[in-house]
């Protein structure tokens, strides 16, 4: 996958449809740790598929666990039971606090009873995530643990030798006012240090008021899944029964994660209607996590949401939204979105008890801070508190996003700002490192485009038009790859106008049998490989076979007949979706998207594109003459700007680009540089 340094959102004006959102990273990690440390094979389905899974996923392999994905998609995850395998790891955990924190209390009680020596490591930001709480508990037990770096932070070396014992008749002392993962680490890993019946419970008491309560919640309850009950008294005092084994429940399901669900219950309040809501599949009033209580938030701003099992359907209520002062600390997660939803406010929204967004993957307070100034917005700040007023002027901002997908997503939704905006005065919103979803949510942005909707004039367009051979197709793909865009390759659309007709017997002067050919097309762009549904409704990858020249040269034959034109420009214009569009062909500045913003005319010479073409073909295996390549490319040339019909030429105000002396890269980057020049960032 091509890294975008960038992703631009147009001004979005409303959202409609259905999303299904992935599995719970919070209930995906603490799944996946149980399965590894209990005897036999669990079957984990509708797992979260990202960063911060992988690297879990990544440390059970290194420890012995067995992992198969299955033929229904499951993951069976064959267990330890309890007994280490491997007594030597270093573990590479990236910036995924649901991997670390676990993982270090668990191993540091097996190495400290089994023998072993690991070391848990992770990026830059993850050693600066604090973690002595959680070392200070476990030394207590006596666990041999020692910091690599910085005191009080990963990295983390865990020693211990083999027949050693645990001083669980202690009170084990935590402190709950940091982050609740540490409290979850211990209840996750202690019943390693009391499986043995004779052994006696372990108490795990709370120092200071507990935040993130729900989280803990749900560890509890994935813990019963998991045959360990624990006893306890409010979130003071956890006590895990002597004989406490790790059992799996055979199945196990990951509901979908409800702090994602956020983003779109947010959405459906901004921007979808009554007639037409945002419909959220996976995850329902029922969830046994704790951001579902952002449902009442949102409510409380004025969302109209309604719920069945498994599904919640939301749309805009109260408009503008209504103002809160609220205590988040029973969402600290899902409470950001609300951060993004008070640039859609009258009044000031005033969010506290978020002390903990400050040792998250970023200081979430103030970032959040930063990035809702650069918009407008009047923030306030202070050590556990933020308050957000709605901008009088929204501003195009540049949102850094810090590594943090959270960031990235609920700050993706100020796109919408031309709901508030004084007509004329919608700006653009830029995402810096939008890939950094990718710790929770690697298809978000794809979701949010699934139901976003804009004027078709806010979408951006970059036509980049020439002879054939000249390298458009290339040179298009890899600027709409850099942007994140869509790309419009239109010369297949006739190329495979043309491999139908031929298919079908229809002959290159048969104008009104090419018209039927072209508006009966499907055709379907899957990376490069370009799938043809047949008359009896099978794909075939069609792909090679439109890059023979015979196809070609009928391509251009045919493309020259008014009614094929005609037919195909419809479905050249559907392909103008979000966030933006690359089209390339011969008229896609001059007539398919005349009003595009930047328009690029290559005027590469037929010998230098005999010469591509040339080697292309060779590299593929088809025999070729290349002077033969240069006199079908000329008379090809001269074919096409002398129709009548979209004759080739540059546009108006198209920017000429000689690229025979240059690479790709080189041509990616003047076309890139052109297009910064016209936006606002």
């Amino acid at each position: 996958m091509t890294k975008l340094p960038h992703l631009d959102l147009p001004p979005l004006r409303a959202a409609a449809g259905t999303v299904r959102l992935p599995g719970s990273k919070s209930i995906s990690n603490r799944v996946l740790l149980l399965a590894g440390l209990s005897q036999g094979t669990t079957r984990v389905r509708d797992l979260l598929d990202s960063d911060d899974t992988r690297v879990m996923l990544d440390a059970l392999r290194a420890l012995g666990c067995g992992l198969q994905t299955q033929a229904d998609g499951a993951l069976a995850v064959t267990g330890l039971g309890g007994c280490l395998s491997q007594h030597q790891a270093d573990l590479f955990l990236g910036n995924a606090g649901t991997a670390m924190r676990p993982l270090a209390a668990a191993l540091a009680l097996l190495a400290a009873l089994q023998g072993g020596h690991f070391t848990l490591r992770g990026v830059p930001r993850m050693h600066e995530r604090p973690i002595a709480d959680l070392v200070d508990a476990l030394r207590q037990l006596g666990c041999d643990i020692a910091y690599l770096g910085n005191d009080g932070y990963p990295p983390l070396q865990l020693r211990g030798q083999a027949g050693g014992a645990l001083q669980t008749w202690r009170e084990i002392r935590v402190r709950g006012d940091v982050s609740s993962q540490f409290l979850t680490a211990l209840l996750l890993a202690l019943p390693l240090a009391c499986a043995d019946a004779d052994s006696g419970p372990v108490v795990i008491a709370v120092d200071g008021e507990l935040i993130s309560k729900p989280y803990v919640d749900i560890t509890l309850q994935l813990l019963a899944r998991f045959g360990i009950a624990v006893e306890r008294q409010g979130f003071e005092r956890f006590t895990i029964p002597a004989g406490s084994r790790y059992r799996t429940p055979g199945v196990i399901h990951v509901e979908a994660d409800a702090s994602s669900a956020s983003y779109f219950i947010a959405l459906g309040a901004i921007a979808a209607s009554a007639q037409a809501p945002i419909v959220i599949e996976g995850l329902g009033l029922d969830s046994i996590q704790g951001d579902i209580r952002f449902v009442e938030a949102a409510r409380a701003m004025g969302a109209d949401v309604q719920g069945t099992p498994g599904r919640l359907t939301v749309h805009r209520g109260a408009w503008p939204l209504r103002a809160i002062t609220l205590d988040c600390n029973a969402i600290p997660d899902a409470a950001m979105t609300l951060a993004v939803m008070a640039l859609y406010a009258s009044g000031t929204t005033r969010l506290t008890n978020i002390a903990s967004w400050r040792v998250k993957e970023t200081d979430r307070i103030a970032a959040m801070a930063a990035e809702l100034r650069k918009l407008g917005a009047t923030v306030t700040e202070g050590a556990d508190f933020i308050a957000v007023t709605a901008p009088k002027v929204w501003h195009a901002a540049s949102i850094h996003t810090y590594d943090d997908h959270r960031i990235a997503m609920c700050l993706s939704l100020a796109a919408f700002n031309p709901l508030m905006a004084a007509a004329g005065s919608e700006v653009p919103v830029r995402i810096l490192d939008p890939q950094c979803v990718a710790k929770t949510y690697p298809d978000y942005f794809e979701a949010l485009f699934s139901v976003a909707q804009a004027a078709a004039s806010d979408i951006p367009v970059i036509t980049i038009d020439g002879p054939t051979a000249s390298g458009k197709g290339t040179l298009a793909g890899e600027v709409a790859a850099r942007l994140g865009w869509h790309q419009l390759d239109s010369g297949l659309l006739y190329r495979a106008t043309a491999l139908a007709a031929q298919r079908g017997g229809v002959a290159p002067d048969d104008e009104a049998g090419l018209a039927r050919v072209a508006s009966g097309l499907a055709l379907r762009f899957d990376g490069e490989r370009v799938l043809m549904r047949d008359a009896e409704g099978v794909e075939q990858d069609v792909a090679a076979e439109l890059r023979l020249e015979q196809v070609g040269g009928m391509a251009s034959r045919i493309s020259s007949w008014p009614a094929v034109r005609g037919a195909l420009e419809a479905l050249q214009l559907g392909f103008r979706r979000l966030p933006g569009l690359v089209a390339d062909g011969r008229d896609m500045g001059t007539v398919i998207f005349p009003a595009a913003p930047l328009k690029v005319f290559l005027t590469a010479s037929p010998a230098m594109r005999a010469e591509r073409r040339h080697k292309q073909l060779i590299s593929k295996g088809i025999s070729a003459n290349i002077d033969d390549l240069r006199a079908d490319l000329e008379a090809r040339d001269e074919r096409d700007r002398n129709r009548l019909i979209a004759p080739l030429k540059p546009a108006q105000e198209a920017l000429l680009l000689d690229n025979s002396g240059l690479t790709i890269e080189q041509s990616v980057d003047l076309v890139l540089g052109w297009w910064s020049q016209r936006g606002p960032f």
